[in-house]
């Protein structure tokens, strides 16, 4: 990271000069021209060691794009350039026409990169905030494969299935959250102002309370003596856990926890699955060869575990062996997975039988999703219901003890 020195020219041809933060020149060049100035004359001033740029970390507060802004984007940059109308040129007719200011001001600086002599892909990148790591390793894709229009609407696609599945699961669960919501409510209210009143009657009886009664006791002492730390513990313990998945390995140990979890690991290796094959489908319908289409679909499966798996294979494959050989052994991809690779190698087909894959995860995981949704209401109100059961029985328990006694 080095500050530079600049004179440049706004579009009126006003002069302007002051400094500015980049890593090279060319970078320095990029911010100039999304700021709508003309760079005349740039120098550097100043190595700023040990700086770090923190243009791929995203802030817990930092806000983000509407999944449906770009979805929008995405299916009219796919019409353009399948008109035939140059990426550049592209980006600045959508950029004008934008009503979404992160993917407006992100467009302005894609453009300047692109005239830097930087790759779509690569200047996307710089925008995590609109375009995730998905979207960009796409994007890369169809620029390899020179299909960019095709992956553009298979983006857009996934998004749209993407927003209906979440649809799906907000809808689901809006009725357990509330009842969530009430029932933490009710249960620290009966813990912070019940139980005190409670507790004096235990005082008054001179006995020593059962366990389960003592540890309830115990627990509305702290609450009302320790609320404050409690709150900023809570807060704390998110904003930590949220750092820390987005830290490179933070983010390897979550995919690996989440795709072992129960019920939503299933769930997600589908979802994984799906998209590695039709990445895969597309590339090698398009030419790509299987050892690159192997290396982007890794990429693009959004999920560590599968990536590592699908990258496993690459050495089996350099050497000649079948993929589905070394596709087989992993035990994070299906076998049915391998199974359809076999016969697709062995009819020439590959690219089809990997669509029809997709095709059949992508069914799966819509019924995945209305199974594990129906049971959510349930067994929340079970679990509630049994929390709300061990407080009162807790509650009562010496009670009963007193009446057994005078009894």
């Amino acid at each position: 990271m080095a500050r530079f020195s600049f004179e440049a020219r706004t579009i009126t041809g006003a002069p302007q000069k002051g400094v500015i933060d980049a890593k090279d020149e060319n970078e320095a060049r990029v911010k100039l021209r999304s700021k709508q100035l003309i760079p005349t004359k740039i120098k550097v001033v100043m190595q700023l060691h040990g700086g770090k740029s923190k243009s791929n970390q995203i802030s817990m507060f930092a806000p983000k794009v509407k999944s449906k802004e770009l979805q929008i984007f995405t299916r009219q940059f796919a019409t353009l350039i399948n008109a035939g109308i140059p990426i550049l040129d592209s980006l600045k007719i959508l950029s004008q026409g934008s009503t979404d200011k992160l993917i407006k001001e992100a467009l302005i600086q894609i453009s300047a990169s692109i005239e830097s002599g930087r790759r779509l892909s690569e200047s996307m990148s710089q925008h995590p905030r609109v375009f995730d790591s998905l979207y960009c390793n796409m994007i890369k894709a169809g620029e390899e494969a020179g299909i960019l229009d095709t992956i553009l609407l298979r983006l857009s696609s996934y998004s749209e299935k993407n927003e209906k599945i979440r649809g799906q699961v907000k809808g689901a669960l809006t009725m357990p959250t509330f009842i969530l919501i009430a029932a933490i409510i009710v249960i620290v209210g009966i813990i912070a102002f019940i139980i005190p009143k409670f507790q004096e009657i235990y005082k008054s009886a001179n006995k020593s309370l059962p366990g389960l009664t003592q540890a309830l006791v115990d627990l509305s002492i702290t609450i009302r003596t320790h609320w404050f730390l409690i709150i900023v513990g809570v807060f704390v313990m998110i904003y930590a856990i949220y750092t820390y998945i987005n830290t490179a390995k933070g983010k390897i140990n979550l995919d690996k926890f989440i795709i072992n979890a129960p019920v939503i690991g299933d769930v997600v290796q589908k979802v994984t699955v799906a998209r590695m094959s039709r990445t895969m489908s597309t590339l090698l319908s398009s030419g790509i060869n299987m050892l690159e289409a192997i290396d982007i679909a890794a990429k693009t499966a959004g999920n560590h575990v599968i990536e590592t798996a699908l990258l496993n294979c690459k050495e089996s494959v350099t050497v000649g062996k079948p993929f589905h050989v070394p596709l087989s052994r992993q035990k994070e991809i299906p076998q049915m997975v391998s199974q359809m690779v076999s016969i697709g190698e062995q009819s020439g087909s590959l690219d089809t039988m990997l669509a029809k894959v997709a095709d059949f995860y992508e069914e799966e995981v819509e019924n995945s999703i209305r199974a594990t949704t129906s049971l959510i209401e349930p067994v929340m109100m079970v679990i509630l219901g049994g929390a709300i059961a061990v407080i009162l029985i807790a509650m009562y328990l010496p009670i009963f003890q007193m009446g057994d006694t005078i009894g």
